[in-house]
C-alpha cells in the first residue's frame, strides 16, 4: 500500500468527492450562518501597498474562537487581497469587535481606496497597533501561524491582550447579504 496523495484524507487514503454545486450556490448557503463583523488592524509601514500609512485595516466576518488554554482565535483573509503580506509578515495583529453603530467604519475598512484610518478614532496597542474606539472587543494576537487552504490564508493569533468596551452591547452581525444586530430571545 502506497502513501495516500497530497489531497487524500490521511486516516482513510480517499479523496473529497467532487462538489454538486455552484460557488454562487455556496456562497448563498453560507450567507445564512450569522457571523459578527470585525476589523483587523496591524502595521503597513514599508509595504508597497502601503501607501506611505502606518497602519492597514481589513473587514472581516470570519473570525472565530479556537482554544481556551493557550487563548487562541482565527480568521482568514483571501490570498488576492493587497494587505495580506503586511498581515502575514507581521508579528502581531489586534481584532476589533463591531458594535452596531459602527457601520461606517465597516464599510471603510472594506473599501480599496483612500487611507482607512483618516479621521478614525483609536488608541496604540501595547505593540502599537491601533485599537478602534467603541468597539464592543478587542484583542491582541501574537501572529502564532498561517495555513494556506484554498483560496484563503487562515490566520491563528495567541491572544496577548484583551478587552471589552462600551457601545450599547449590540455587536454588528452579517447574515443572508444583509447587517443587522441581536436581541435576546423571550424563554
Amino acid at each position: 500500500m502506497g502513501m495516500p496523495a497530497e489531497d487524500d484524507d490521511p486516516i482513510t487514503g480517499r479523496k473529497a468527492a467532487s462538489p454538486d454545486f455552484d460557488t454562487q450556490h455556496f456562497k448563498r448557503t453560507l450567507s445564512q450562518f450569522a457571523t459578527g463583523v470585525t476589523v483587523i488592524t496591524t502595521r503597513a509601514a514599508g509595504h508597497p501597498y502601503a501607501n506611505g500609512a502606518p497602519f492597514v485595516g481589513i473587514t472581516a466576518s470570519s473570525f472565530n474562537s479556537v482554544s481556551l488554554d493557550p487563548p487562541l482565535v482565527l480568521w482568514s483573509m483571501a490570498n488576492r487581497a493587497n494587505s495580506l503580506p503586511m498581515f502575514r509578515d507581521g508579528t502581531h495583529y489586534i481584532i476589533n469587535v463591531l458594535c452596531a453603530s459602527q457601520m461606517d467604519l465597516c464599510q471603510r475598512f472594506a473599501s480599496l481606496k483612500g487611507d482607512r484610518f483618516a479621521g478614525v478614532d483609536y488608541r496604540l496597542s501595547e505593540t502599537g497597533l491601533p485599537i478602534l474606539a467603541n468597539a464592543l472587543a478587542w484583542f491582541e494576537c501574537h501572529n502564532r501561524s498561517r495555513y494556506d487552504e484554498g483560496d484563503h490564508v487562515i490566520f491563528v493569533g495567541e491572544v496577548e491582550r484583551c478587552g471589552l468596551q462600551d457601545c450599547g452591547g449590540q455587536p454588528l452581525v452579517f447574515q443572508g447579504g444583509q447587517f443587522s444586530t441581536v436581541s435576546p430571545l423571550d424563554r
